[in-house]
């Protein structure tokens, strides 16, 4: 027969053939902490921690920290003028933030502008559709006045003509949640 222990004193004494009560798992407890931050994804408030790969190089830490704050400096730019599209940029600081540092990644998936838009690429890759509209819209202004007035060689307007129309069909075709549902066309 066992005895209990001096620190088991609370605990019934059990035979060696009985059945011996299981402990409480930590599978409960770790659960719970890890529902918080996937509600609070869901929200939009913060990005998967799992998402921040840092790289095993400094140097290249540092090379890609440059680039992601030019590439957000640019996207920031972009915001003001319609020449430079704002998302692809933003959306390549964030990738290089995750390589390069924790506390810029965090700040730019927390930014109250900048983050829904990362977090809708990282989870759906997807852009929403109002965005997607606004970059073709202001793309079309753009190459249009750049066709019409400061372009001379006719082979060049073309040109810009038709990389115009197909970035903006590779735009288009990206997914957007938030799109308006087609109603179906033809004979009923």
């Amino acid at each position: 027969m066992n005895s209990p222990s001096p620190g088991n004193a609370d605990q019934p004494r059990h035979d060696a053939g009985a059945a011996q009560p299981q402990p409480p798992t930590q599978a409960q407890p770790q659960a719970q902490p890890q529902a918080q931050p996937q509600a609070q994804q869901q929200a939009g408030h913060t990005a998967d921690p799992s998402d921040v790969r840092l790289h095993s190089s400094l140097a290249v830490r540092v090379v890609l920290l440059a680039v992601g704050t030019l590439a957000l400096v640019l996207g920031v730019i972009g915001i003001f003028t319609p020449v430079l599209p704002t998302t692809p940029f933003i959306l390549l600081a964030a990738a290089c933030y995750a390589r390069a540092s924790t506390r810029f990644y965090r700040w730019l998936t927390a930014h109250r502008s900048f983050g829904p838009m990362i977090l809708e690429w990282q989870r759906h890759r997807s852009i929403a559709y109002r965005t997607k509209l606004f970059a073709i819209a202001s793309m079309a202004v753009t190459l249009g006045v750049s066709i019409v007035f400061f372009v001379e060689p006719l082979w060049l307007k073309a040109a810009l003509g038709m990389f115009g129309a197909g970035l903006a069909a590779w735009l288009y075709r990206i997914p957007s949640r938030d799109a308006p549902l087609r109603s179906p066309v033809g004979p009923r």
